[in-house]
């Protein structure tokens, strides 16, 4: 498999986006989410993204969005400004293949430049591939919250992983 190419999001990016996360809404419970996002929506999100001042990145193997991974702001009390939450998405023919590290990798790189501290990953349990993910990059397990999520009439149960970025 080729490496990937880690590049910023671009406006032509959307429609594979969107086709990304509304599988993760439709068919699984890796996103709270119960209808599919629209292109005005996602258009929306990214550009609250952008306007944090946020990175959001994507994978592309040949010639194909193979997933993205941005960050947002934690919480907005100025006490956390060092603080962001992070998030990936590969498309179902893409995992497995080491491109979420990559991507993610980057991400965490791009993280560090710009002075965040404290990154926390929030996962839906179980889900042992993000798990693994989170873990190989040197995220610590630091909470779980009991069925605090209903989707296709089950509970769920959300995971908090944290890094901290040490000098």
């Amino acid at each position: 498999m080729e490496t990937p190419t880690i590049r910023t999001i671009e406006d032509a990016d959307i429609s594979a986006i969107i086709g990304i996360y509304n599988h993760y809404i439709t068919k699984t419970t890796a996103s709270f989410e119960e209808a599919p996002v629209s292109e005005e929506e996602m258009r929306r999100r990214i550009e609250g993204v952008k306007a944090q001042q946020m990175p959001w990145l994507c994978a592309m193997v040949g010639g194909k969005l193979a997933g993205y991974a941005y960050a947002t702001r934690w919480r907005e009390r100025s006490a956390y400004r060092f603080t962001v939450e992070t998030t990936i998405y590969l498309a179902p023919a893409f995992t497995g293949l080491g491109i979420g590290k990559t991507l993610y990798g980057e991400l965490l790189t791009r993280l560090r430049t710009a002075g965040a501290h404290a990154l926390m990953a929030v996962i839906t349990l179980p889900n042992p591939a993000s798990v693994a993910l989170h873990e190989a990059l040197g995220f610590q397990k630091v909470g779980q919250l009991a069925e605090v999520g209903f989707k296709f009439k089950r509970w769920v149960d959300v995971g908090y992983w944290q890094l901290i970025f040490r000098k």
